[in-house]
């Protein structure tokens, strides 16, 4: 089976900058087929709805490590009740395919605007219930009920974002421009981890299980406004308009992928098993390993650990706002494949280092853990990746394969990451290395995908074509 990149003459330009002060914005959308305004709103547009799909995802993800279990898996052991949350945790991740198989082939029949309203109301509205549910067995169902339509929303927002970014960006900063929209990724997470860590720090553990961890829920509803105001202004993408005006949507875009586009959405399903995969490993496992095995081995109170732990991931966090779009910015320079090999390669490198870093419950190296594993490893692929993905579909199937080949990817990584991982943990004795080895694994599969993709910087997305045959 070859292989076939479609460029539009782009590829060689050289980026002039990677800023977004007024002018460089204007600049870079007199190449770009939208004007300079729908250019920003498609930006913050992406960005509000990356924002409250994970604060969604990492208020749940937070409180499975440091209350789920105290409040709906009460009766169990402090290791089952751990698993038991992780698994509601992963029942998000299970629905998010399906999600994406959904809304994907809704946003190449009925345009990317339209699905982008839907899911971030079905998102939004299941995180604000959370908040309300009773303690015990039954809030226990119906928190995975909840998380099951959480993650059904989710199974296509980051997919529209990144489509639509892709679509309204100028060719030679595409990379860049894709990639902006997934600083509120950060903003999201950044949001929920600074909720955590100060309800941490001012208040007592008895109060927090009592009634302060439903207060991240609730205040979901704030975002949801914000969101749902600003999509409301948005215009459809250009591309799909063309598409449209030219009669060239298909009824069952989800099945063309299938039918011919299975190389390229199996290399971007293996490509997000480091960059999903270490970024769940690298905030929601490393939190919770500190504040059970580490903790317990080194004699000190679970809830001091995990403050540090979630001290980490802030860091982590805030600094990859920074990162992902630069590696974005990188990859218009120097190609989207060589940027995801090299984070891909870094991650393979840095998985027992950064382990036995954690393992020491040293809130130094804890950090420069968090930092590596997030920031430069995980998010240097993301950044790339934001744009290559798109790059690899035809326009007929592009929301449908973007969708299908992220969701089945998150599934598979950063769904049963967090449960096979702490299985894995718990069947060591503890070890660090068992970590260490497991992120490694995910790695290598991302190495495999990569070398299945093809170079698409600079690629003419009104191609019906898909860029790998």
């Amino acid at each position: 089976m070859g292989m076939k990149a479609y460029g539009s003459g782009y590829a060689a330009e050289p980026i002039q900058s990677i800023s977004l002060d007024d002018a460089g914005a204007d600049q870079a959308a007199s190449q770009a087929p939208v004007s300079p305004e729908q250019l920003r709103r498609a930006i913050l547009t992406g960005g509000v709805g990356s924002a409250l799909e994970y604060y969604d995802f990492a208020i749940f993800g937070l409180a499975t490590a440091l209350v789920f279990r105290h409040i709906f898996f009460p009766t169990l052991g402090a290791n089952a009740g751990l698993l038991a949350s992780f698994g509601t945790y992963g029942a998000g991740f299970l629905a998010r395919p399906f999600g994406g198989l959904f809304f994907g082939s809704l946003g190449d029949r009925k345009g990317r605007k339209f699905v982008l309203l839907l899911t971030i109301a079905i998102m939004g509205v299941s995180t604000m219930l959370v908040g309300l549910l009773p303690s015990g067995p039954v809030g226990a169902v119906v928190l995975v009920a909840l998380r099951l339509v959480q993650g059904f929303g989710a199974g296509a927002e980051q997919a529209g974002a990144s489509t639509l970014m892709a679509e309204v960006s100028p060719v030679p900063r595409r990379g860049f421009f894709a990639a902006l929209p997934f600083v509120g990724i950060f903003a999201g997470f950044g949001l929920a981890t600074a909720t955590f860590s100060v309800m941490q720090h001012t208040l007592g553990n008895d109060e927090i299980l009592a009634w302060a961890w439903r207060l991240p829920f609730l205040a979901s509803v704030v975002l949801i406004g914000v969101a749902v105001w600003i999509r409301l202004r948005l215009r459809e993408s250009p591309v799909f308009l063309n598409l449209e005006g030219a009669r060239e949507v298909v009824r069952s875009p989800m099945k063309t992928v299938m039918t011919t586009a299975r190389r390229p959405v199996l290399a971007a399903v293996l490509m997000r098993f480091a960059e999903q995969g270490g970024s769940t490993i690298y905030t929601t496992i490393v939190i919770a390993f500190l504040g059970g095995t580490v903790a317990t081995r080194m004699g000190v109170r679970s809830s001091d650990l995990a403050t540090i732990g979630t001290t980490g991931a802030l860091i982590a966090t805030l600094a990859s706002a920074i990162t992902t779009p630069m590696f974005g910015a990188l990859s218009d320079r120097i190609g989207r494949i060589t940027v995801y090999r090299a984070g891909a390669i870094f991650m393979l490198l840095w998985s027992l280092p950064s382990w036995w870093m954690v393992s020491t419950g040293n809130p130094l190296w804890i950090a420069v853990a968090m930092f590596g594993g997030l920031a430069i490893g995980a998010n240097s692929m993301l950044g790339a990746q934001c744009a290559h993905f798109a790059e690899l579909f035809g326009n007929r199937c592009r929301y449908s394969g973007v969708a299908l080949a992220r969701e089945i990817g998150a599934v598979l990584s950063g769904g049963l990451a967090p449960v096979l991982g702490i299985y894995l943990v718990g069947l060591a004795g503890g070890a660090f290395w068992v970590m260490g080895v497991y992120t490694a694994v995910l790695a290598t599969l991302t190495l495999i995908g990569v070398a299945l993709s093809t170079e698409t910087r600079g690629r003419d997305l009104t191609d019906l074509n898909d860029a790998i045959h």
